[in-house]
This record gives C-alpha cells, sequence and structure tokens, in this order.
C-alpha cells in the first residue's frame, strides 16, 4: 500500500504493509534511526515521535494510522523553539548517560513543554512517566525540563 505523510516538515511517500509499525517504516524504510525500538509493546517509551504534535509510541502506530498526518521524530524535533531549548538544556544538564533512551525522553519532554510551558514536578512526572531510563538520569532529565521552561 502506498502511504503518503509528512516527516519532519517533508511530504514523504512510501510503499510498505499498512501494518507495519511507524517505528520501522521511519528507520527502515525512510532512513531515520534516531527513533530507538525499546520494548515493541509501547511501554518504555524509546521509540516516541510526534504524531499531529502528540507524544506517540510508534512501536504500537501503524503506518496506516499516520497517512495525510505530520510525523515529527528526534531528527526534526530542534526545527521548532520548543525543540531547541530542549536539546540545548539536554546538553547543558549532561543528561545522556548511555542516551539510548534520551531520543524518547526529549520527544516527551517537548509534548509536555508545548502544552504546558511551565510544568510542576508533578506534570512533568506524570508526562515522563511512561520512558523508561535504565541509566536512572531522571533527575537530570526533570533539571533539563525546567531548564528549557525557564
Amino acid at each position: 500500500m502506498k502511504l503518503g505523510f509528512s516527516v519532519n516538515g517533508q511530504t514523504r511517500t512510501v510503499e510498505t504493509d499498512g501494518d507495519k509499525p511507524l517505528l520501522w517504516v521511519l528507520r527502515e524504510d525512510l532512513g531515520l534511526p534516531g527513533t530507538k525500538f525499546g520494548c515493541g509493546a509501547g511501554l518504555c517509551g524509546a521509540c516516541t515521535v510526534h504524531v499531529d504534535g502528540v507524544a506517540t509510541r510508534s512501536c504500537q502506530t501503524a503506518a496506516s494510522d499516520v497517512a495525510g498526518r505530520e510525523v515529527t521524530t528526534i531528527e526534526g524535533v530542534a526545527n521548532g523553539p520548543v525543540g531547541q531549548r530542549v536539546q540545548g538544556a539536554w546538553i547543558a544538564a549532561d543528561v545522556p548517560q548511555c542516551g539510548y533512551c534520551q531520543a524518547g525522553q526529549i520527544m516527551s519532554a517537548v509534548a509536555l513543554l508545548t502544552e504546558t510551558p511551565r510544568p510542576d514536578d508533578d506534570a512533568i512526572d506524570a508526562a515522563m512517566s511512561g520512558n523508561l531510563c535504565r541509566c536512572a538520569t531522571y533527575v537530570r532529565i526533570r533539571a533539563a525540563i525546567k531548564a528549557a521552561a525557564a
């Protein structure tokens, strides 16, 4: 099936099975490896992208579900001011340790700050609760989100 959608501001068309997870369309068909495979069940958040601005688990989203929609990946998130602030804060706070989960963490943080520009600790915890970090950089993640919000 031929599917058309926007990825990071560019119209893209792929020939793929409509049930194929968006994660694999992005990585394999479109050559965007920044979105990571973690658990495959939508539980860890490593595969988080934005679909029409909403943080979405790409491992659980069928390619056909994004037809005609706007998808933003870690490769394109800095095209917006919130994404730029979050990425800058991530670097300044030295958030990544192994770095594997960080694309998904950043995507969730950008979605949070876009919707709630000045989140309190409870809002940060709620928005980020679906993103796991095996290196436990949660304190630095929260600090970076607060810095990006300031």
